[in-house]
């Protein structure tokens, strides 16, 4: 196959790095084994229920479970079923597969590509529910437009087979994130309305099993090599407890010889258990809360299909890394929608109020249940996930969670620290989203969806944002090449970060935070660390030391730089990304005006030294690059870029800035 790679899609080994090596910085002397010292391949040989006895949700014939369930809810379904009838499913096209590498465009094939599922996961649910064969039809058709696809993953990844990129290679199925989604999409399918299909014709559950058993069963058994697997140098991240719970719930529903089915299980626990090996131990997500939910959340997924299909057996909810896995989501939690978005991460989203109160439930965790409560009562939505084993938990977990955002409340802890990520959160006010919180990391600049954003902070008033993270950008063939730190949004001069003698922070795990410090009282938060590591040796910097202060009673921030350089050849500047207005009115103050979502004002000052710096504001418009649409979403239009350029000269000195309401 001729190779149509160009080289911005050239996937070097270098790059693969930055995205697959979060999580190293606690990666462990001794492997924990969770799962295989809980449950290894002799004990599934006698713990596993077997297919045919198995029954994690009611099936079609089960009428009272599907009856019985609320009005609103099944109209809710059936109507998301019945947009579904008639739906043309499209061609996925050599062409439109094709616009990855000649395009750099990943996301025209991945919409008609995701919504070929969800159409066929809508069909399934409003058929199960209202069980009177209107939707068979069409399922027949979903499943068999997905049986005929080439590929059941998307042309980014690629990158898995040993071809080259372009079109995918039927010789070499590999297995991706979306191709193990597919497989599992199929069988709960097969599960749930299998004796409808059967009445239609024997031949549509055969091709499920042929298709999945040929692209998913067959190679994810006889491979170790895919990267995701932790078996290489390669440190795994989201892709691995994702495509496990998607490879489990597969297998568990549709292998049909139960020695095969143990041995798929076996190797899937002992695959997700080299994720929960290498997790940091503060239980952080280092990819983001937006990641959380196919991080920790997967595993979660994971940890319920084992603990369904080993009726108990299997059974970590009272591991103290799981917990703390499941609790990161309301201890990064600001205001609202709004979470602390370091990394590929947006500022604002809204996790799965179902998934939160059900891990939750399971750890015992009183405030995340409760924060499971409180986004319930803010979204009065029933599931839809692209996880049918999530949406069936959501349908029959309802009557608890509706019982739950009576008593729905938002834990506003007053302080987090996460030690391994160095991660640290604060508030002046504690238990309330008033007054000013603090956010800011240490870290790596190798971390998974990595920004070089070493030292970045946030600010919030009053739960609204001043100070902050553009964030992920859409995803294009740019995004995981060699070219990923030509986007404005990854790199150190968009993030509230020094740019030194005219150098940015470089990308690699050798770009670290060092000296990372914080304390906390009633009186203050404080965080420290060294920077001067972040950046490349040209740069000159011998050390460079930032200290932020939240001081509670005083409502202010302190920020101080410390500095010690080799060289001052080159513009040396702080940067501050804002979305507010900019108000420069008086010499020495930096006014940051913006709005909530009443339209009610709010204002924070920054405090300077007029005498050194030159102050100039630059408005980065949003939307003139494909890449903006997901920032412009969160941002609006526009962000001010605030740079306060040093006049001095002197190769030490330092910086201090007040961040006042």
């Amino acid at each position: 196959m001729k190779n149509i790679t160009t080289p911005a899609l050239q996937f070097t080994f270098s790059i693969l790095l930055l995205f697959w090596t979060g999580n190293s910085l606690s990666a462990q002397d001794a492997p924990r084994n969770f799962l295989q010292t809980s449950c290894g391949a002799a004990c599934l040989e006698t713990q596993l229920i077997p297919k045919e006895k198995w029954t994690p949700f009611p099936k079609y014939g089960d009428r009272d479970s599907w009856e019985s369930l609320p009005d609103s809810l099944k109209t809710f379904y059936i109507k998301k079923g019945e947009e579904a009838l008639g739906y043309t499913w499209p061609v996925l096209s050599a062409t439109l597969t094709l616009q990855f590498v000649r395009e750099s465009n990943r996301s025209k094939y991945e919409a008609e590509h995701f919504e070929r599922r969800e159409k066929l996961r809508d069909l399934v649910i409003a058929e199960v529910i209202e069980g009177k064969g209107r939707f068979v039809d069409e399922v027949m058709n979903g499943v068999w437009a997905i049986c005929e696809e080439t590929y059941w993953g998307v042309p980014a990844h690629l990158f898995l087979q040993k071809d080259s990129f372009g079109l995918p290679n039927i010789e070499e199925p590999t297995v991706d994130l979306f191709a193990a989604q597919t497989a599992s999409t199929l069988a709960w399918t097969d599960y749930l309305i299998g004796d409808k299909l059967d009445e239609v014709s024997k031949l549509i559950r055969q091709r499920i099993y042929v298709e999945t058993n040929r692209r998913v069963f067959t190679p994810l058994l006889e491979r170790d090599d895919f990267w995701w697997m932790g078996n290489g140098e390669k440190a795994v991240n989201n892709w691995n407890p994702w495509i496990c719970s998607s490879w489990l719930s597969a297998t568990l529903l549709l292998e049909k010889d139960e020695k095969m089915r143990i041995q798929s299980v076996a190797k899937a626990t002992a695959v997700l258990d080299k994720f929960l090996n290498i997790y940091p131990e503060d239980g952080a997500c280092d990819e983001g809360p937006s990641y959380w939910g196919r991080a920790a959340a997967s595993v979660f997924d994971c940890l319920e299909l084992l603990h369904s299909a080993t009726d108990g057996k299997i059974d970590l909810y009272s591991n103290q890394l799981v917990k703390d896995m499941g609790a990161y989501i309301y201890k990064v939690h600001v205001s609202g929608n709004y979470f602390v978005n370091f990394a590929d991460a947006p500022a604002r989203f809204t996790p799965s109020h179902d998934l939160v109160h059900r891990y939750g439930e399971r750890i015992g965790d009183a405030q995340m249940i409760a924060f499971g409560g409180y986004l319930a009562s803010s979204n009065n939505s029933f599931v839809v996930d692209w996880s049918l084993d999530r949406v069936l938990a959501g349908i029959f977990n309802n009557a608890d969670l509706q019982m739950a955002k009576e008593n729905g409340w938002t834990p506003f802890l007053r302080d987090t620290w996460y030690p391994d990520t160095q991660v640290m959160a604060a508030r002046s006010v504690p238990d309330s989203d008033k007054g000013l919180y603090l956010a800011a990391k240490g870290g790596h600049n190798a971390e998974s969806h990595n920004h070089n954003d070493i030292g970045h902070f946030l600010v919030y008033v009053n739960g609204n944002p001043i100070l902050v993270d553009a964030g992920k950008g859409t995803y294009t063939a740019k995004t995981f090449s060699d070219e990923r730190y030509s986007i404005w949004n990854n790199q150190s001069a968009y993030h509230n970060v020094p740019v030194i003698n005219g150098m940015m922070q470089k990308d690699g795990r050798e770009f670290a935070a060092i000296d990372v410090k914080y304390k906390a009282s009633n009186s203050y938060a404080r965080f420290s660390l060294d920077m001067a590591k972040a950046y490349p040796k040209e740069a000159g910097v011998v050390s460079w030391k930032r200290t932020l202060q939240l001081n509670r009673q005083k409502r202010n921030i302190t920020l101080v730089e410390k500095y010690k350089l080799t060289k001052s050849n080159g513009q040396t500047s702080q940067v501050f990304l804002t979305p507010c207005d900019v108000i420069l009115s008086e010499p020495g103050e930096i006014r940051l005006r913006g709005r909530d979502k009443n339209d009610k004002p709010y204002n924070l000052f920054i405090i300077y030294d007029f005498s050194r710096f030159k102050v100039s504001v630059e408005e980065k418009k949003l939307g003139e690059d494909e890449q903006d649409g997901a920032i412009q979403k969160v941002w609006g239009d526009k962000l001010n870029r605030i740079v306060l350029v040093d006049k001095s000269t002197g190769m030490s000195g330092t910086w201090k800035f007040l961040i006042s309401l």
